[in-house]
């Protein structure tokens, strides 16, 4: 798809549905009576199994006290495949469930959405419904989205992200479905359950949420009612990811990281993203790496690339992170944004490039296990001629691209990619 195809869908500015939501301290113990309020009895839950902590089987046995009768499919993985997806609508199917819970991340709330979708549809492959709101029937099973890391927003938004292992194995496919249907039907936010996420994936979780707040601040799309969430989200990133990266237990923090991702959330749902998550979905599909890393590393590339076209906006960036602008033109603040983004990124810990994501520094990101012949071969990501090209390619046809504020070509976008893979942070603030 061009960048021009893309850009049709949005001919007029449209606010998309956000979900009833729960949020706070002890929202998690609502969802037994929740489910059943909304008419389940046999829900599937969708997760990844969050191995290391007790979060899934305590919520099993919760629902279970409620007398529903849960069947578990907790086999997604990270950057949910579409086969992820087909196996949960069969075990949905076979055991005559009528609604789905998912507990993590963005993987399984993104799986199960398109779980629902496909359930909706007589089990058509998930792969035909991307793009645009490409489901037919409105009615599909109810929803509910508990969230365990501050970072997805896919409790909140009208999108949700698969990858095609069906397409040439030398070029895998990751895309993103935009659909109004897919909408949860209440989403739970609370900051309890995030004690237990490990302060490397509460650090790039944190920034799938700058992510997710910046992008429609500078969009293309400019919506106005989403400026305003998208500017105090980035607010509470720099006010409390450090202490949420650093203090596991720091209510706070964990609250304010919650209260971040939902903001920001509500503010990519109808303001659109960019080329950060352009990039992002591109090398995860190439690597299968964590999508918050992914998002993190790109992040201040972009935000360097982007400035000479939305300086103003950058520079209000910069006040969001904490950055005393006094006595600064536009110009000078929305640099020191950038060099914020770096501090914060620095601060949480966070690996500076591509090319030093390894599996025994990430174990999470499969690196040479996925399930194409390309992540077979695909041990080390080299940051080469050819990895940079295929990655620039990808993002030329990632639905988030025409958000961009920049015009995004292969020219234009190959060096920012080239920088991610291989270039020095310092290079941006020097």
């Amino acid at each position: 798809m061009q960048v021009d195809e893309l850009l049709k869908p949005f001919p007029l500015k449209e606010f998309h549905p956000i979900p009833r939501a729960l949020l706070g301290p002890g929202s998690h113990e609502m969802i037994g009576p929740e489910a059943l309020k909304i008419g389940m009895r046999r829900p599937l839950v969708m997760t990844s199994g969050l191995r290391g902590t007790e979060i899934v089987n305590k919520l099993v046995e919760s629902l279970k006290y409620h007398g529903l009768e849960p069947s578990v499919y907790d086999k997604v993985e990270s950057n949910p495949k579409d086969y992820n997806v087909m196996d949960s609508v069969a075990m949905y199917q076979q055991d005559g469930c009528d609604g789905f819970i998912s507990i993590g991340g963005g993987s399984s709330h993104d799986a199960c959405k398109g779980a629902r979708i496909s359930v909706a549809h007589d089990g058509r492959n998930v792969n035909e419904f991307e793009g645009f709101n490409k489901s037919e029937n409105p009615k599909n099973p109810p929803h509910i989205a508990v969230s365990t890391t501050a970072g997805t927003g896919s409790e909140t938004s009208w999108a949700y992200v698969i990858t095609d292992t069906t397409t040439d194995p030398a070029n895998p496919h990751k895309y993103v479905a935009f659909d109004d249907h897919s909408v949860v039907t209440l989403a739970v936010d609370d900051p309890v359950l995030y004690y237990e996420c490990p302060s490397h994936f509460t650090a790039q979780c944190g920034f799938d949420v700058l992510a997710h707040a910046s992008e429609p601040y500078v969009s293309r799309l400019d919506f106005t009612p989403s400026l305003g969430s998208a500017l105090f989200s980035a607010e509470l990133v720099g006010e409390h990811l450090r202490t949420a990266t650093w203090h596991a237990d720091n209510l706070p923090a964990r609250e304010g990281m919650m209260y971040a991702q939902y903001t920001a959330a509500q503010a990519f749902n109808s303001g659109g993203l960019g080329v950060i998550h352009s990039i992002s979905h591109a090398v995860s599909a190439f690597y299968d790496t964590h999508h918050g890393l992914n998002n993190a590393i790109a992040l201040p590339r972009v935000w360097a690339w982007n400035l000479p076209v939305a300086y103003k906006r950058y520079a209000r960036l910069a006040e969001a992170l904490g950055v005393d602008t006094t006595g600064m033109n536009d110009v000078k603040a929305a640099d020191a944004a950038v060099a914020a983004a770096i501090r914060l990124l620095r601060d949480v810990g966070i690996t500076e490039r591509f090319t030093d994501i390894t599996q025994d520094t990430h174990p999470k990101n499969r690196l040479g296990a996925g399930p194409t012949e390309f992540y077979k071969k695909a041990s080390t990501i080299k940051g080469d001629a050819a990895d940079v090209d295929r990655v620039s390619n990808h993002i030329l046809g990632d639905a988030c691209t025409p958000g961009n504020p920049k015009e995004t070509t292969f020219e234009t976008v190959r060096p920012v990619v080239e920088h991610c893979f291989n270039g020095d942070l310092d290079d941006l603030i020097s």
